[in-house]
C-alpha cells in the first residue's frame, strides 16, 4: 500500500481537502481525507504541502501521430494521410509509438490519460484512441472501446488538397464530400441491417464505409474540426442532419454564436488556447473564449492540440483564468468532463474511492507558470517523482 500524506487534495467532484492523505492499493484509490489512518507498513510519499489532483486528461492531442523528434524539413509525419481527403479506414493506433518522447514529456507535466489521433488535413481523417501514458504495447496502452472519428472543415482540407489541384477547393465542396460519404455509409448500414433480418443481400464489403457505420449509427463520436463561426455552424448542420454524436473541436469563434451552440447543447473541445494568428481562420481567437463558453453553460473541455507541448496546457489554463475562466471550470476541463466525454469517468477524472490511482502532485497551484509537477502516478505506479 502507498500513502500520500501532507497533500492539498483537489477531488474536483467533492471539494478540496487541506492537509489530506490518500491511500493507494492494487492500483486503485482506497481512501482519502483529512483524518485517514495510515496503515502500518505503508510506503509513505510526503507531498510536502503540494497540490494533489486527478491525473490530467487532454482529449485532443496528436501525441505520436505527429512524430517526435522531427526535423524541418523532414519525413512526413504520421498525423495526416495525404493520399486522399477521405480516409475513415485509418487508425491512430497504428501510428502510436510507445517510445515517442512526447509521452514522457507530457506525463511529467501531470497528464495520465490522453486522446490522440489523425490531424485535420482530411475531411474524414480516421479514428483516434484513448490511452494511458504508460507501457510498451500500443494495444495495452489503449483504453479499449473509446475510439472516435475525425472530421475537418475550414482551411486545412482546402489548403492541403486544393493546393495539389484536388478537391476540396472550397468550403462548399468540403460539406458536399462529407455528406456524400455519410449518405453512402447510411445506405451501407441499412443494407447490413436488412441482411441481418434476412431481407436482402449483404452489401459488397467496403473498408471505408465499414469504418463509418458506427458513426452514422451514433455509436462512435464524430470529432469535427471547426475554428471559424461559419465552419462551426456547418459542423452543427451536418451533425444534426445525420443525427451524429458529435463535438466541435477548437471552436475558436464559438463566442460569436453562443445561442446556436446552446441550442444543440454542444460538446466543445476548446483550444489551442495560445496560438498566434498563424492562419486566417484563427484570427478571431481570444483568451476570454473559455470563460464565455463556460458561462454559457456549454460542456467545455480544454486542449493544447499538440504533442509534447501538451505539457504547457496547465499554464495556458492559468492565463485563461486571468481572462475570466473560473478555477473549477479549469480543473473540470482537464479532468472529469474530459473523462465523461471519453466514457471513462468510472475509472479516472476525479479523486474517488475505487477509481484508478492516476494522480499528480504539484508544488504550487497547478495552473501557475512557477509550479512544477513533482510526481505522476498511473494505476498506482509512480513514473515521475522529484519530491
Amino acid at each position: 500500500m502507498i500513502a500520500i500524506i501532507n497533500a492539498k487534495i483537489v477531488t474536483v467532484t467533492n471539494g478540496t481537502i487541506e492537509n489530506g492523505a490518500l491511500l493507494v492499493e492494487d492500483g486503485k484509490i482506497k481512501a482519502y481525507g483529512a483524518d485517514i489512518a495510515i496503515p502500518e507498513g505503508a510506503e509513505i510519499i510526503d507531498a510536502k504541502g503540494g497540490w494533489l489532483t486527478p491525473g490530467f486528461i487532454d482529449v485532443h492531442t496528436h501525441i505520436s501521430t505527429f512524430n517526435e523528434p522531427n526535423t524541418m524539413p523532414g519525413l512526413q509525419n504520421d498525423g495526416n494521410e495525404g493520399s486522399s481527403p477521405i480516409t475513415p479506414e485509418i487508425r491512430g493506433l497504428d501510428a502510436l509509438n510507445p517510445h515517442d518522447p512526447a509521452i514522457e514529456n507530457v506525463r511529467k507535466a501531470g497528464f495520465t490519460t490522453c486522446y490522440t489521433g489523425p490531424g485535420s488535413a482530411n475531411l474524414i481523417g480516421g479514428s483516434g484512441l484513448t490511452f494511458k501514458l504508460r507501457g510498451n504495447d500500443p494495444e495495452k496502452m489503449e483504453i479499449p472501446g473509446h475510439r472516435h472519428m475525425k472530421f475537418a472543415l475550414g482551411e486545412n482540407p482546402k489548403r492541403f488538397y486544393g493546393n495539389k489541384g484536388k478537391a476540396p477547393w472550397t468550403r462548399m465542396a468540403s460539406g458536399a464530400m462529407i455528406r456524400k460519404m455519410l449518405i453512402m455509409a447510411q445506405q451501407y448500414s441499412d443494407q447490413l441491417l436488412a441482411h441481418e433480418k434476412g431481407e436482402g443481400d449483404k452489401p459488397k464489403w467496403d473498408m471505408q464505409l465499414e469504418a463509418l457505420v458506427p458513426v452514422v449509427r451514433g455509436e462512435m463520436k464524430a470529432r469535427i474540426h471547426a475554428h471559424r463561426a461559419d465552419d462551426i455552424l456547418t459542423a452543427i448542420r451536418i451533425g444534426e442532419e445525420f443525427k451524429l454524436d458529435y463535438s466541435i473541436e477548437h471552436c475558436t469563434e464559438g463566442y460569436k454564436i453562443i445561442k446556436e451552440l446552446q441550442a444543440v447543447k454542444a460538446d466543445v473541445i476548446l483550444g489551442p488556447l495560445m496560438t498566434g494568428t498563424v492562419k486566417m481562420e484563427i484570427w478571431g481567437g481570444k483568451k476570454e473564449n473559455p470563460a464565455i463558453l463556460n458561462e454559457a453553460g456549454l460542456n467545455v473541455m480544454l486542449t493544447a492540440d499538440s504533442q509534447s507541448a501538451t505539457a504547457m496546457l496547465p499554464v495556458h489554463l492559468g492565463i485563461c483564468m486571468a481572462h475570466g475562466l473560473k478555477e473549477q471550470d479549469a480543473f473540470e476541463g482537464v479532468t472529469i468532463r474530459s473523462a465523461k466525454f471519453l466514457g471513462i469517468d468510472d475509472k479516472v477524472g476525479s479523486i474517488e474511492v475505487g477509481k484508478d490511482a492516476d494522480v499528480a502532485i504539484f508544488d504550487g497551484h497547478p495552473f501557475c507558470n512557477f509550479t512544477r509537477c513533482k510526481l505522476t502516478m498511473i494505476d498506482g505506479v509512480v513514473y515521475h517523482n522529484t519530491l
